[in-house]
């Protein structure tokens, strides 16, 4: 068993060091590298993703006649252009830009960004709001409640062009109602949507920027941003919605579902995120409107207004495979800081009990170390005379587990069973809207120096990830004596690793893990002191 263990501790610490990088994004915790975009594809099936090098860029939005059309509700002011109904700006009345006092509301659309003309249209592939005629009858919008409209009609090639985009008071759900009439007979019409933005994300190894889509509702992300600034990214089929996002963040176009729809997406050479959704061609006779409906989503990441979003549009909060118990835990978490008022204490009550509905689970790891180091003796003389037979060796194991009651597996079980807890509480703290610019002690004790300001980022002093490896260190020490001291120093390897681990982890899970620590080493300080 002792060498079982050394063998344990060595695959642990080296698939650790070695192959950390690629079991994150297995996990889904560090971004997935696509594989290289071939240069030229055959015509696919419908509904099959075909990552392909996208068209040429269409031109850049420059504001010609016209003039700004405000949007205000308590969510968000947009400002669109008369001209097409282009975005110029999108900023969020609930976030801000960072945690300084002074700092702005966060702007979906950038300045840079408005240059590619986000929710913007292109007909047969040619952009409608440089090469339309645009007229705008209706005023700006102050919205406290309910919903509110406006409407930008264009002509463009003999087609005419309505645009009627309604806000609502309580999302960042915007629909759409696109008609077409074209004076003569035409073939069709194909219709773009436009989305663009800079990097919006946290640009850290836990938040990166990505061009995301559902395909019949699986996601899909590229985040790869060589690849998408030399060849973009394509895909078609069935798409429920598709655009750019972040961890918190995302710009979104939801088409009507049920048909065979073309995601495009590259980043242009000013570093702007641009994306395209193309519909199927729509028929066009003369004098007769054609309809087509859509939906956009600028904005945070909430949960709650996901849910009820269409097309499914909550798949892009990702929690990866322990969805199941990231959702329960976030849910707590919720709960927690309603009445606490801060979720770093909602973190710490929620470590609490965690630890409290594994602590008979804990116990019994305890027990079970001490156990195995009472027998340690006689393994070492069942060691020396079974030294060269190992079947008999390993019977004799079993008789002497079974002849105490000692389960070999015992001290390691509990903490595989604890594993998933701590990714879901991962997926859970790194998706969860709530948590970005969340504190906890924003100013360390006695100084004007930022300390944990925000949860969602890094220890900008790296004090919680130390404290961490020193309360693992604290815990090996307390942990029973192996028989070969070789194998302590192993283990010992541990904390290091750990540390190294957690030093750029988002401070929030940093928290937990630490205040975990300390309750183990409460708990194995009073389980050592029982069994005495």
């Amino acid at each position: 068993m002792d060498n079982r263990r050394l063998i344990l501790s060595v695959v642990i610490c080296i698939a650790l060091l070695f192959g950390w990088q690629a079991f994150s994004e297995h996990m889904g915790w560090l971004p997935e590298q696509p594989q290289p975009a071939p240069t030229e594809q055959a015509a696919q099936p419908a509904q099959t993703p075909a990552p392909v090098a996208p068209a040429v860029p269409v031109a850049k939005f420059v504001p010609s006649e016209g003039r700004e059309v405000r949007v205000d509700t308590p969510l968000y002011e947009a400002v669109f252009h008369s001209g097409g109904g282009v975005l110029q700006s999108f900023k969020l009345k609930n976030y801000n830009a960072s945690i300084t006092p002074d700092s702005p509301l966060f702007n979906m659309v950038s300045p840079a960004a408005a240059t590619v003309a986000p929710m913007g249209l292109l007909i047969n592939g040619q952009p409608s709001w440089n090469m339309g005629q645009w007229s705008f009858d209706g005023s700006d919008v102050k919205l406290e409640n309910g919903d509110a409209t406006l409407t930008f009609v264009g002509e463009m090639n003999g087609i005419r062009i309505t645009r009627a985009i309604t806000f609502h008071a309580d999302t960042y759900l915007m629909d759409e109602k696109v008609t077409l009439v074209s004076a003569d007979a035409a073939p069709a019409a194909r219709v773009s949507y436009s989305l663009g933005a800079t990097d919006f994300s946290g640009k850290s190894n836990y938040d990166t920027m990505s061009m995301a889509w559902s395909l019949k509702g699986s996601l899909d992300r590229d985040t790869d941003v060589e690849d998408l600034t030399k060849e973009g990214v394509m895909s078609s089929g069935d798409i429920y919605w598709a655009g750019l996002m972040s961890n918190y963040f995302l710009s979104a176009v939801l088409p009507e579902m049920g048909q065979n729809t073309v995601f495009k997406g590259r980043i242009t050479d000013g570093g702007v995120w641009r994306a395209a959704v193309e519909l199927q061609d729509v028929s066009l006779n003369a004098g007769q409107p054609s309809e087509l409906h859509t939906a956009w989503w600028i904005g945070p990441k909430s949960r709650a207004l996901l849910d009820a979003a269409p097309n499914k549009l909550k798949s892009s909060i990702d929690m990866g495979i322990f969805t199941f118990l990231a959702v329960p835990l976030l849910k707590l978490l919720t709960f927690f800081d309603g009445f606490l008022g801060n979720w770093g204490l909602a973190i710490i009550l929620l470590t609490i009990l965690i630890k409290i509905v594994f602590w008979p689970l804990s116990r019994k790891s305890f027990k079970s170390m001490e156990q195995m180091k009472k027998l340690q003796p006689m393994m070492k003389q069942l060691q020396e005379k079974y030294k060269n037979d190992k079947e008999a060796l390993s019977r004799e194991m079993m008789q002497l587990y079974k002849t105490y009651g000692v389960n070999p597996m015992g001290g390691c079980l509990p903490i595989l069973i604890q594993l998933p807890v701590f990714v879901a509480l991962y997926q859970a703290l790194l998706n969860c809207i709530e948590l970005r610019h969340a504190s906890f002690i924003t100013y360390l004790p006695g100084t004007d120096i930022l300390w944990l300001a925000d949860l969602s980022v890094k220890d900008p002093l790296y004090i919680t990830p130390l404290v961490m490896g020193a309360t693992m260190f604290l815990q090996q020490w307390l942990s029973p004596a192996m028989g070969d001291p070789q194998q302590r120093k192993i283990m010992m390897i541990m904390p290091v690793v750990f540390t190294v681990m957690f030093i750029n982890f988002p401070a929030g899970l940093v928290l937990y893990w630490l205040c975990n620590n300390i309750l183990s080493i409460i708990q194995q300080s009073w389980t050592l002191h029982k069994t005495k």
